[in-house]
């Protein structure tokens, strides 16, 4: 990643930034009462507010399209899941449900420590989940029945099962869940910020997949075994506890590919990364599927080529949340020039221990939301910078043009928040220090 210097500046030349009404030197930042320590160890000092006036607020219009979009997902997530129920009886439903919340728990509590730095809104992370557990399971139903028997017509001795789990499912169901983290990008472009987005989109649709995929395949072994638990512990073991990251690390390498051409350009560049992404996330999928086919050890195996693969995907999140945290430092830095940001403030906003710090002082004055929501609002004041500068190639009258502009008063807006923020915390520390030095009189 690009690292402050020449390049940056000449951006901010070519991109000036609003400048603060009072010069942030003249007031007191968080940062700097954090080292003060708890409220009652000294006096609080003086704060200024921002002579800036904030814009006015603007009513924001419901979007009637997400929520009929969101209404229909719930109602094909329901749908499917009672047809499965159906199928496989509704006793044996219930226990193979309450089992495969195990891996979906797993794979949710793991997306949301993945989206910690900048946490994307609950109600897209709803509609990816029930795209891929609903409307992702019906397309791959439907549209894997008209692509297997083409499969197999020009090769009639082939092994249709090796045909379907190992070509036919890994192109139709990474193509299915692939349309949703496409979708989620047009609908949420103004957050779908980064390959870290791009993973996490990603990877609740294709745990909601698996969780659907799973009752499926739980209900279907109970069932071939004659209702005896050793048929459902067996693929349990094998899919819930061993593999339940599977289907997230294989659409995951899509959603990095799409998050990725997201920060760096426009729906030309989403396009064609989508593309690219399909291979990785189809060549991983295929490559999984093909190991009940392999004569061997099925341990020695999946140790040799699903483990490492894991690790891979492990360590790329982690150079990916660093990446984001480096971000987000560079982008604040912006700022400080502009009297926005004192140049203490960054590190404490842009690195996991700065805000650790941050909240645990905060907290000791009853401000922890607060200080939540400032460190939420100069992320997405980072990332909402970081997309100025990108749509800033763009020629007058384009898209991108447009959305640069979009993109500035965003950003105005998100200044004078960040700001208001900060004043309240202070203006509760100071509150909290006056109350300690001067305690109510006991009658």
């Amino acid at each position: 990643m690009t690292e402050p210097g020449n390049w940056q500046n000449q951006q901010n030349q070519q991109l000036p930034l609003p400048r603060s009404g009072a010069p942030l030197q003249q007031a007191h930042s968080a940062q700097e009462l954090l080292s003060q320590g708890p409220p009652g160890a000294q006096p609080a000092p003086s704060h200024e507010y921002w002579a800036h006036p904030a814009p006015a607020p603007r009513r924001r219009p419901l979007v009637v399209t997400n929520v009929i979009l969101l209404c229909v997902l719930l109602a094909v997530t329901l749908g499917t899941l009672a047809v499965f129920a159906f199928a496989i009886g509704v006793s044996v439903f219930l226990v193979c449900g309450a089992l495969a919340l195990v891996p979906l728990t797993i794979c949710v509590v793991t997306l949301m420590w993945i989206d910690r730095w900048e946490p994307e809104p609950k109600t897209a992370l709803l509609f990816g989940f029930c795209w891929g557990a609903g409307m992702a399971v019906v397309t791959a139903l439907v549209v894997g029945s008209w692509v297997q028997p083409l499969l197999t017509a020009s090769n009639a001795s082939a092994d249709p099962d090796l045909i379907g789990a190992v070509i036919q499912a890994p192109l139709v169901e990474e193509f299915c869940k692939g349309a949703g983290v496409l979708l989620l990008f047009f609908l949420r472009r103004r957050t779908f910020d980064g390959p870290i987005d791009g993973v996490v989109y990603a990877g609740i649709i294709a745990a909601g997949f698996a969780f659907t995929e799973n009752i499926l395949y739980f209900g279907q072994a109970f069932n071939e075994a004659g209702g005896h638990p050793s048929g459902l512990v067996g693929i349990f073991v094998m899919r819930g506890l061993m593999s339940p990251f599977a289907h997230v690390m294989f659409t995951g390498m899509l959603g990095a590919c799409v998050g990725y051409a997201a920060r760096h350009g426009g729906t030309a560049l989403v396009l064609g990364a989508w593309v690219v992404g399909l291979v990785p996330a189809m060549l991983l999928h295929g490559l999984r599927n093909s190991l009940t086919f392999i004569h061997g050890n099925f341990l020695v195996l999946y140790l040799v080529m699903q483990v490492p693969v894991f690790i891979l995907c492990f360590t790329g999140i982690v150079f990916l949340r660093r990446a984001e945290a480096r971000l987000t430092r560079q982008r604040l830095s912006d700022y400080v020039p502009a009297g926005w940001f004192s140049q203490p403030e960054v590190p404490m906003l842009a690195s996991g221990g700065g805000r650790r710090r941050a909240l645990a002082w905060s907290k000791t004055f009853g401000a922890g939301k607060v200080m939540k929501e400032f460190i939420r609002l100069a992320t997405r004041l980072a990332f909402t910078r970081q997309r100025i500068l990108v749509d800033a190639r763009g020629a007058p009258g384009s898209a991108a043009a447009s959305r640069f502009a979009a993109a500035q008063g965003q950003e105005l807006t998100l200044l004078h928040k960040a700001a208001a923020a900060r004043g309240e915390l202070l203006g509760r520390h100071g509150a909290a220090v006056a109350a300690a030095q001067h305690p109510p009189l006991n009658n």
